[in-house]
């Protein structure tokens, strides 16, 4: 059953769902010219968000779990808020360290010259719901989605490294064909990273912060200045 749970929650069952409904409507991934819609990626990331999470917290019920024991532990939401703000440092030199690796060593991974998602970024108007995507979607729901999923494999799937390898390993896998060799490890790692620390502190806010204020950071050159 913590199998099928995992399955279930790995992002596939709920993008698919949310995928086909856009479609029924008449709503495509892509744009006449070829870039990615931006309310397309919006309503997919948002709707997704809300599936999986109400998932989640259905299966933690139906089990007789607390959210508040997987989500939060017992460490005060405040002072974790702050411990992932000063992560926010750590996950860019993560990111940083594999951007100069790969250059250095390994060139052919990196594979895609262009990341399609900075065509979401063209005005401030779609900078700024593509951050809220990147909050919503990223810093809330992957972290949430990350803890539990380690959760069920500390619990039932052969323990919280097992779990830690598969899920960073399926993170970074899934942005291999949209962002490239080079970005998919990159965000395995990152992955690998926060999941660390939701397993040391049990509790997924400091990666949450951590997560949403890396995104954040990205976009902001794009907000207002165009």
């Amino acid at each position: 059953m913590a199998a099928i749970e995992v399955l279930l929650c790995s992002d596939v069952v709920t993008q698919l769902a949310i995928g086909g409904t856009l479609a029924a409507l008449g709503y495509q991934a892509r744009t006449p010219a070829g870039h990615l819609s931006v309310g397309y990626v919006v309503a997919l990331s948002i709707g997704d968000a809300a599936l999986l999470l109400g998932l989640i917290l259905a299966l933690l019920y139906a089990h007789g779990e607390r959210p508040r024991d997987v989500f939060l532990g017992r460490r005060p939401i405040v002072p974790e808020a702050l411990v992932g703000f000063w992560l926010i440092a750590v996950a860019f030199g993560i990111a940083l360290a594999v951007i100069l690796a790969v250059r250095r060593f390994a060139p052919s991974l990196h594979n895609v010259d262009h990341n399609p998602l900075q065509s979401l970024l063209d005005s401030p108007r779609d900078a700024w719901l593509f951050a809220l995507v990147v909050v919503v979607a990223g810093g809330v729901r992957e972290e949430i989605q990350r803890a539990f999923l380690l959760h069920r494999f500390d619990v039932w799937l052969g323990g919280s490294a097992v779990g830690l390898v598969v899920t960073s390993i399926a993170f970074g896998a899934g942005h291999f064909e949209l962002q490239g060799l080079d970005a998919g490890l990159a965000t395995g790692l990152l992955g690998a990273f926060w999941g660390l620390v939701y397993l040391r502190r049990r509790s997924a806010i400091a990666p949450m912060v951590s997560h949403a204020g890396f995104d954040l950071l990205q976009i902001v050159p794009f907000l207002g200045l165009r």
